[in-house]
């Protein structure tokens, strides 16, 4: 169905519901319906549009930092840090020098709205929602809304990322297993006989295929198709994406940034203009590393000497996240977030413990909460037949698409994902009882 007129809150989510296909496209998930697309002001879509480049400069200024440190060109305490918990063979591969100058062609923000602007919480470069915000997209323009994107922007921008490979497969873990409807959907929708879905057994790659991965790097050891998938695309004959670089999936890379001793290195490698754009975005963030401080020294906005002091804050005071950095079955979604100031003193207690015990195997993050601000969204109830308003915080997820080669790569905003939960939520996710919508100007 598709229309150019607007159709009411009700058809607009009776139409929406009825375009879900069959075999749904998150395994044994449920959300709410929005009655529209969520609204964006002008200024904040213009943010959202010129947001891509700076993001891939920022991964790639990541990765220079990365590998200088690794090879004695900068001190060697950034890649220690990146490295800190992972296993050999993971370290090897991120340095292969076939991956050298790769990076992740989907990039996806986790962004909070707030009332002082936007604030990223973190980058996802495996990220799911892609068929996602593909069918929210699709669906909600077939109901006459122009969302950012288009009805086709995420398929186009996706496909895009593989140029000319004759097949594109598409690999999925057990551990990503509730992604795989969204994919098998998206692959249809693109192109059939091109693009395929598979398993992490799958061994049918041949040369000049191309390989989305969407398995975890912590997960190899589960993923038969891992080591065959990745020694092909050493020897060039396959392309894999995201590449198995471990260190650029870290939410440390935030606290990199913020770090006084690389802030000359970013400068350089970022241009004073993206650099003072991602200081204004990227929330303070440090590495919980229990090394002993000097007896004369603080952590810089924190004013804290000892990472125990954390502990005796006041419930106002611990307005912080401590979360998992990366490489761990913890660290996607919400589990392995504890937000202070919703804790109690003994439960932020054990949470800062186990940060401190932690750092030698999955080191934690301690990053500055910035509270999402309350919009006004509205979701149709089908059991009682009518739309129903909603004081939600939301988080909003543009996906971009890399197209080209690194060093003259563009970015594409596919669409843009808003997930809506009740004002009382302090950790936005998809929960059942939020609202999933694509975004459109407005």
């Amino acid at each position: 169905m598709g229309t150019d007129a607007q159709l009411s809150p009700e058809q607009t989510a009776q139409h929406v519901r009825q375009c879900l296909p069959d075999g749904g496209l998150f395994a044994g998930h449920r959300w709410r319906i929005a009655t529209r697309p969520f609204p964006l002001d002008q200024h904040t879509v213009r943010q959202l549009e010129q947001l891509g480049r700076v993001l891939l400069k920022f991964y790639q200024a990541a990765n220079t930092i990365y590998h200088w440190s690794a090879e004695g060109r900068l001190p060697a305490w950034p890649s220690a840090w990146l490295d800190r918990g992972k296993p050999q063979p993971v370290i090897d591969l991120q340095r292969e020098r076939a991956f050298r100058a790769e990076l992740p062609r989907v990039i996806r923000p986790d962004i909070l709205l707030t009332d002082d602007g936007l604030r990223i919480t973190e980058l996802d470069s495996v990220p799911g929602g892609i068929g996602l915000t593909a069918w929210l997209n699709q669906a909600y323009a077939g109901a006459g809304a122009e969302v950012i994107g288009g009805a086709t922007g995420m398929p186009d921008g996706f496909a895009g990322i593989f140029g000319d490979a004759a097949n594109v497969r598409l690999v999925v873990s057990d551990e990503s297993a509730t992604y795989r409807p969204e994919m098998e959907w998206l692959a249809t929708q693109i192109d059939p006989g091109r693009f395929s879905v598979h398993g992490q057994d799958f061994d049918g790659v041949a040369d000049g295929d191309a390989v989305y991965r969407f398995f975890e790097l912590f997960d190899l050891p589960n993923v038969p198709a891992a080591a065959p998938l990745f020694a092909a695309a050493a020897d060039k004959r396959t392309r894999v994406t995201p590449p198995p670089k471990a260190f650029l999936e870290e939410k440390m890379l935030f606290a990199l940034f913020h770090n006084r001793n690389l802030a000359e290195t970013w400068r350089q490698q970022l241009g004073d203009s993206f650099q003072r754009t991602l200081r204004a975005l990227l929330p303070e963030t440090w590495v919980v590393d229990p090394a002993p401080l000097p007896p004369h020294a603080a952590y810089p906005g924190l004013d804290l000497t000892d990472w125990q002091q954390l502990k005796t804050l006041s419930q106002k005071e611990r307005n912080l996240i401590l979360k998992i950095s990366g490489y761990s079955e913890q660290a996607w979604g919400a589990r392995g977030v504890w937000l202070g100031s919703d804790l109690s003193r003994d439960e932020w207690a054990a949470a800062v413990d186990r940060a401190i015990d932690g750092f030698d195997t999955s080191p934690r993050i301690l990053q500055r909460y910035h509270r999402p601000a309350r919009v006004e969204a509205e979701w149709f109830d089908f059991e009682l037949g009518q739309a129903q308003p909603m004081q939600g915080r939301v988080r909003l997820c543009p996906y971009y698409f890399v197209h080209g080669e690194f060093d003259s790569a563009k970015t594409k905003l596919g669409g843009v994902l808003a997930t809506i939960c009740p004002a009382d939520k302090k950790i936005i996710h998809g929960m059942s009882d939020a609202i999933l919508a694509p975004c459109a100007l407005g």
